[in-house]
């Protein structure tokens, strides 16, 4: 009996050490993966920012629109040809769009994942 008790009272220390390393190491990755994660998740979102289209020729157009509206009487209706559609992007820009907000989604998530890992 005395040999099997040595046994597993070096196994327990040999375990806890080998624990204690392999949880040491994942909290530093996982500590490294939120950091990289957020990073990304800022750049990425600064080049959604930038990618969006350019609001400012819509506005002045409906401002010039309601100008005109005030000026020739309420019973007057300008032309609305000088107004810009929505629908008008290209499907380059759109997958490029699509992608870009997808890895925003899958960096957050692995925040996320990150987070819980760190906090388990």
């Amino acid at each position: 009996k005395d040999d099997n008790s040595k046994f597993w009272a070096t196994y327990k220390k040999v375990s806890a050490e080998f624990d204690d390393d392999f949880l040491g190491r994942a909290n530093d990755d996982m500590g490294i993966i939120l950091t990289f994660a957020g990073l990304f998740s800022a750049v990425n979102s600064t080049f959604i920012v930038g990618m969006q289209p350019d609001s400012g020729d819509t506005t002045n157009a409906l401002l010039l629109y309601l100008i005109q509206m005030t000026v020739n009487g309420p019973n007057s209706i300008p032309e609305t040809n000088t107004l810009s559609s929505s629908t008008g992007f290209s499907s380059s820009t759109v997958w490029m769009q699509a992608l870009a907000y997808a890895s925003l989604a899958f960096s957050v998530l692995a925040a996320f994942g990150a987070v819980l890992g760190k906090q388990w």
